[in-house]
């Protein structure tokens, strides 16, 4: 890892002409890694009624299924993104990775639903330290332009693709057993371990590291917890309980003290100097609507696919296949695009295309034309993820020094489980709120229609953040010399301002 003062040794043959086979290897790694994120994530949310009925869960019960995995991953992004700058990000990345092999062997084997939630938390937490690790690597290895820019868009399509994947392997192997949802990403995460130890290069050391912020990492990391633990739990106890009230205010004194230790950090776990940039400020909102408007989105098409229509889990994730196949497609050639135009107008150009698609599906009914309803919608979202996720990506991490890479990356992530997490928890109170007890399904599907509304004002949330970047700028330019800076002076000494 590198100090403030130091850069990382170049990475031969990182052009965009030639690729070596070493850094091909270490990219296919950390592809692996996000690949087994998303696998996970859509196989699970799939085997969840089989799970239920083979171990007697309640529907309260397996709802932790999913959600402690959530909460493992959410509530320690921020530590591991900083970790991985601080400890070393090969280092973490790797570690991590082999937790997350023997969560997911450990998954597959349990005969109880404490030992699985228990098992999803690992598999969360583990994956909290490789996501921002493994983003941290691409960003200190691929230089910063045409080169980054491609392999954060095959990075992101892999992620695509494990979700569609997921899809289809889960509707497959849940007809054997939901114990092979489970068991599928250890062999996978222990190849891309062995891989890794040969092929991910060592970062070089900190020179200048002054401690690690203990009290920062400890009310950062219990405020993300208790923040993604109450809105998880916010629909069933009720948004004004006391008990929901409470832990949000706890959430907000154990933010004010983690700003208040972060100011006064020799070594922050956030440096919050880092959200004084616009850019990065769009970045990380517009990473929250994104997720927080597709993931509940998701969440209401398969309740209006399966629970509704009635439809299999293999027919349901064929029919979220044309989005995933999209991504998969089409991501490769985002970096290119991203840098003819500029992260700003692609991520808008997305959420627009996401916004349409949306709205096309409040059309939905009880005998829907899939042609004419789903697949538009399918499509459009498919075309905004593959803009939109690689170009959140790019334009965060853009800019930053490379001992801040981590921190940023594990700042996104967290964005994007916090989104998540919150947007679901009001779509789902939402739909809840307006379906009486014994509905028909015509009053079912109507009650469909609000979280519908406000899926789509998230989604427009977050185009209208983006178009604040598209302001038009002066075109006249003011060259800036620092009067302590002799004129024979590099030119990186001079500072072009609007």
């Amino acid at each position: 890892m590198t100090s403030p003062l130091t850069t990382a040794p170049p990475v031969p043959d990182a052009s965009p002409e030639r690729w070596s086979p070493r850094l091909w290897g270490t990219l296919l790694v950390l592809c692996a890694a996000m690949f087994l994120d998303a696998l996970d994530v859509s196989m699970v949310g799939v085997a969840l009624p089989s799970i239920g009925s083979e171990l007697g869960l309640s529907t309260a019960t397996l709802q932790w299924v999913v959600s402690g995995y959530i909460l493992g991953y959410g509530g320690l992004l921020l530590l591991g993104g900083r970790a991985a700058d601080l400890l070393g990000r090969r280092r973490v990345f790797l570690i991590a990775l082999g937790v997350f092999a023997l969560a997911s062997l450990l998954g597959g084997l349990v005969d109880s639903g404490p030992l699985l939630i228990a098992s999803r938390f690992i598999k969360g937490l583990s994956a909290a330290f490789t996501a921002p690790a493994g983003l941290s690597i691409i960003t200190t290895t691929f230089a910063e332009g045409p080169v980054r820019n491609r392999a954060l868009s095959i990075y992101t399509t892999c992620a695509a693709t494990g979700f569609s994947m997921g899809l289809v392997l889960s509707g497959l192997l849940t007809q054997a057993s939901w114990r092979l949802t489970m068991l599928l990403p250890a062999p996978i995460a222990v190849i891309a371990l062995l891989l890794g130890l040969k092929l991910i290069p060592h970062s070089s050391k900190e020179e200048n590291h002054r401690g690690y912020d203990i009290p920062g990492a400890v009310t950062g990391t219990l405020s993300m917890l208790l923040l993604v633990f109450t809105v998880v739990q916010a629909p069933e106890a009720g948004w004004g309980s006391p008990r929901t009230l409470l832990s949000f205010l706890a959430v907000a004194v154990l933010l004010v003290a983690f700003v208040r230790i972060e100011r006064r950090s020799p070594s922050p776990l956030i440096r919050l100097g880092v959200l004084r940039s616009g850019s990065q400020v769009r970045a990380q909102l517009g990473a929250m609507t994104f997720f927080g408007s597709y993931v509940s989105f998701q969440f209401l098409a398969t309740l209006y696919l399966q629970s509704l229509l009635g439809w299999s889990a293999l027919s349901m994730a064929l029919a979220f296949l044309p989005a995933g196949a999209l991504v998969a497609l089409s991501s490769t050639k985002v970096g290119s695009i991203v840098d003819r135009f500029g992260t700003p107008r692609v991520i808008a150009v997305g959420f627009t295309f996401m916004v349409v698609g949306y709205a096309l599906f409040l059309r939905i009914s009880l005998d829907p034309v899939y042609a004419a309803v789903i697949l538009p919608t399918m499509l459009l979202i498919g075309a905004a993820c593959a803009l939109v996720f690689p170009s959140l990506n790019i334009q965060a991490t853009n800019g930053v020094h490379d001992d801040e890479q981590g921190m940023v990356s594990g700042l996104l992530n967290t964005s994007v489980q916090v989104g998540g997490a919150i947007f679901l928890a009001v779509v789902t109170a939402v739909v809840t709120a307006n379906t009486p007890a014994g509905s028909s399904p015509q009053a079912v599907l109507d009650s469909f229609r609000p979280g519908l509304v406000v899926v789509t004002a998230v989604a427009v949330a977050g185009l209208l953040i983006t178009l604040t970047g598209l302001r038009p700028r002066r075109t006249r330019k003011t060259l800036v010399v620092a009067a302590s800076v002799p004129a024979e002076a590099d030119a990186e000494h001079l500072v072009l301002r609007d």
